[in-house]
């Protein structure tokens, strides 16, 4: 069966599954402005913004001969839930038998996600499915670790594009992997690819960091958001994003009353601020801001699609928080009219905004320790000065010995 897939983030681990699993892989392309005008043109008006860079990906799949595309969904109030039957719909009234599945979290349905496990496996026993998911899940880990190591490290490149350049040989090197060893070595090397990159060294102090949270898929494409975390790195500012493909897997594969992964605690530490989970992420996302202010990170960058529900709410709730914990936010809502140049102005302003924070907060810590490192002096001094009118008072009224008296 011809299987494709959206293109969200890295599709690298997406991309083995399905041929492990002996399907032919039609794989989709990043998103471009052809794809989302495409999307836009079937879509229905007022919908969200991934909808219809979706639409626009499965109509350009489906034109390639794709006969089953398989996705993840979403729950509650959030419009995620009902993609899939529209984007059925809209398929088959432009004369294409494609059929869309959507993988959504076990424990909401679990007759349904074994239905939907039962059809993607293509006839694999259980048992082996069991491994190739191992198998998948341990290389997606490995790049997803790279890539948050990226993320980091290429704030401080000499050389601007050297990281991203890497990045594309080692996904290139990840997709020729076919067994643990394979992912091993090829994990290894990528860790010495990055360290042989030319870095600047930049202090501690120094550094600037902004945490990325908002709706899933908006935050997890660069061509959708504009690329967002290269423009931020390119400014010199390390990125760290909440959402990664293995940990959309931990979050929904492992129970939520179990401590981990973390996204289980940051779900259940945002009850103050985020009481109702109004579907989406945005009970989430409350919570990993709390958690970026709780780490003293810098600010905090939200990416929205135009008119997302979920992410509307915090949008009312951030100016109130932001104060409250004391961390700059600023929201950036997406949709197909969004250039990247506005983008990088906005983001060029708030850079600006938290590194002055950033200096100024240190200066204040610097100039108040040496104001208590003076008033310490001084005190000492004082507790010294006094000591010796003291021991001056004490000489005067001492008595004279005699072999020292004046005949």
């Amino acid at each position: 069966m011809k299987v494709s897939f959206p293109h969200m983030g890295c599709v690298t681990g997406y991309k083995k599954l399905m041929e492990k699993l002996g399907h032919e892989v039609v794989m989709p392309d990043p998103p471009s402005q052809k794809t989302m005008e495409l999307g836009v043109k079937y879509s229905p008006e007022f919908i969200c913004f991934p909808f219809k860079v979706m639409m626009g990906t499965y109509i350009e799949c489906a034109e390639r001969g794709a006969e089953l595309i398989v996705s993840s969904g979403g729950n509650g109030p959030c419009r995620a839930g009902m993609y899939p039957d529209v984007h059925q719909k809209v398929l088959q009234e432009l004369g294409f038998d494609t059929k869309v599945i959507v993988f959504d979290n076990m424990f909401n349905d679990f007759k349904a996600f074994y239905e939907i496990a039962m059809l993607v496996k293509n006839g694999t026993s259980n048992f082996k499915l069991l491994g190739i998911a191992r198998f998948c899940y341990n290389l997606i880990k490995k790049m997803d670790k790279l890539e948050k190591k990226m993320k980091i490290m290429r704030a401080y490149e000499i050389n601007q594009g050297d990281f991203s350049r890497t990045w594309k040989k080692i996904k290139n090197m990840f997709d020729k992997c076919d067994t643990y060893s394979e992912i091993n070595k090829t994990y290894k090397k990528a860790l010495r690819m990055f360290d042989s990159i030319p870095m600047r060294q930049v202090e501690e102090s120094k550094r600037i960091r902004v945490g990325i949270v908002g709706e899933i898929y908006v935050i997890m494409e660069p061509t959708v958001n504009k690329n967002v975390e290269e423009i931020l790195n390119s400014m010199g500012v390390e990125v760290e994003n909440v959402q990664y493909i293995s940990d959309w897997v931990e979050h929904n594969l492992i129970p939520k009353w179990l401590p981990f992964p973390k996204s289980h605690r940051i779900f259940r530490s945002s009850d103050k601020l985020a009481p109702i989970n109004c579907g989406g992420h945005d009970k989430e996302n409350m919570g990993w801001v709390m958690d970026f202010a709780k780490r003293g990170f810098d600010g905090v960058v939200h990416l929205m699609p135009f008119a997302c529900l979920p992410e509307l709410v915090n949008l009312g709730k951030f100016p109130a928080v932001s104060e409250e914990l004391n961390i700059p936010i600023m929201s950036l809502s997406l949709d197909e009219q969004m250039g990247e140049a506005h983008v990088k102005t906005r983001l060029e302003a708030f850079t600006d905004l938290i590194r002055n924070k950033h200096f100024a907060k240190q200066k204040n810590t610097l100039n108040n320790v040496a104001d208590s490192l003076e008033n310490a002096a001084q005190s000492a001094a004082r507790r010294v000065g006094t000591k010796v009118g003291e021991v001056k008072d004490n000489l005067k009224t001492s008595p004279t010995s005699p072999e020292y008296q004046t005949k």
